[in-house]
C-alpha cells in the first residue's frame, strides 16, 4: 500500500470512529411525573437535598442568596437564613450536625448549625463552587469543570477527584449533584439532562432526559431559569427535581427509553 493509500485509509477509519462517537453509546432514560409539589418561584435554586421529611435548599444571586428548610408537601419555608452579604450562594450539604454552603466565585464555604442555622464558621477553597452531595464517607463537590472534588466530611480537606467523561469526552458544566443508589446524579447546566455518573470510573453511564418537564412559558428568563436541583429520599426511593425560579418541584420515576442520544 503506497503512502497516499495509507493516508486515505487512516482518514476513512478516523471518520468512521468520529461518526460512531458522535452517535453516542450512553443509554438515555425518560421519566414519569409521580407528584407535583409547590416551589417558591423566587428561589434561584443552587443546592437541594432531602432529609427527615424536609428539603434543604440553597438559593443564589447576590443580595438574595439564602439557606432554607422547606416542607415538601406545601413548599412552605419553615426556616430561612440570608447568606452573608455580598456572597452568591451555591450548593449545600449536611455534614453531621452542620450544613455547609458553597459560594460561586468567592472561594469560601459557610458552615452553619443544621438545627438553628447559626453561622459557625467558614473555610476556603480554590476555584469556583457549584454544588455538593455526599455518601456515607465522602463529600463530592462540583466547580463547573469536568472534575468532581472529593472532600473529607470531618475537616473538608480535599482527598481525591473524579474526572467525568461522556463517551470519552470530558463533561463540562457539571452543576447540582445528588448521590443516588451508588451513582452521582448531576445536572448539566443549561440543559434538560441529568448525567448518571459512576464515581469509581467517572464515566457517564446514563442520561436522564427531562425535556418537557417544566412548562417554560411559565418562566420569565429562559437563559437563567433552568433545570437545577436534585434531591433523593433513600428511605422511600423518591427522586425530586426542580429548577431555578421554577414554581413546581417534581417527584419523578426514571424510565428507560429505546433511543440513543
Amino acid at each position: 500500500m503506497n503512502k497516499i493509500a495509507i493516508l486515505a485509509f487512516v482518514a476513512l477509519v478516523a471518520g468512521s470512529l468520529a461518526a460512531h462517537a458522535s452517535a453516542g453509546t450512553i443509554p438515555v432514560y425518560g421519566y414519569k411525573v409521580v407528584h407535583t409539589y409547590p416551589h417558591d418561584p423566587q428561589a434561584f435554586t443552587e443546592g437541594l437535598f432531602y432529609e427527615d421529611g424536609y428539603l434543604y435548599e440553597s438559593t443564589g444571586e447576590r443580595g438574595t442568596s439564602t439557606v432554607r428548610k422547606v416542607k415538601l408537601a406545601t413548599g412552605e419555608v419553615v426556616q430561612r437564613l440570608d447568606t452573608p452579604p455580598g456572597y452568591f450562594g451555591e450548593g449545600i450539604v449536611a455534614a453531621g450536625t452542620k450544613l455547609v454552603q458553597l459560594t460561586w466565585q468567592e472561594g469560601i464555604a459557610f458552615v452553619y448549625d443544621k438545627a438553628s442555622f447559626r453561622l459557625l464558621g467558614a473555610f476556603r477553597y480554590p476555584g469556583e463552587g457549584w454544588a455538593f452531595t455526599r455518601d456515607a464517607t465522602h463529600i463530592y463537590m462540583s466547580d463547573g469543570t469536568p472534575t468532581i472534588r472529593v472532600l473529607d466530611p470531618a475537616n473538608f480537606d480535599r482527598t481525591g477527584s473524579i474526572d467525568v467523561t461522556a463517551d470519552g469526552v470530558p463533561l463540562r458544566s457539571i452543576n447540582e449533584l445528588e448521590w443516588v443508589k451508588g451513582e452521582i446524579y448531576a445536572n448539566v447546566w443549561q440543559t434538560d439532562r441529568i448525567a448518571r455518573i459512576d464515581p469509581a470510573t467517572g464515566h457517564v453511564v446514563g442520561w436522564i432526559d427531562l425535556k418537557g418537564l417544566m412548562d417554560k412559558t411559565r418562566l420569565a428568563d429562559l437563559s437563567d431559569d433552568v433545570l437545577n436541583g436534585i434531591a433523593y429520599d433513600a428511605t422511600h426511593d423518591r427522586l425530586f427535581v426542580t429548577g431555578k425560579r421554577w414554581p413546581s418541584l417534581f417527584e419523578i420515576r426514571v424510565s428507560r427509553q429505546p433511543q440513543r442520544p
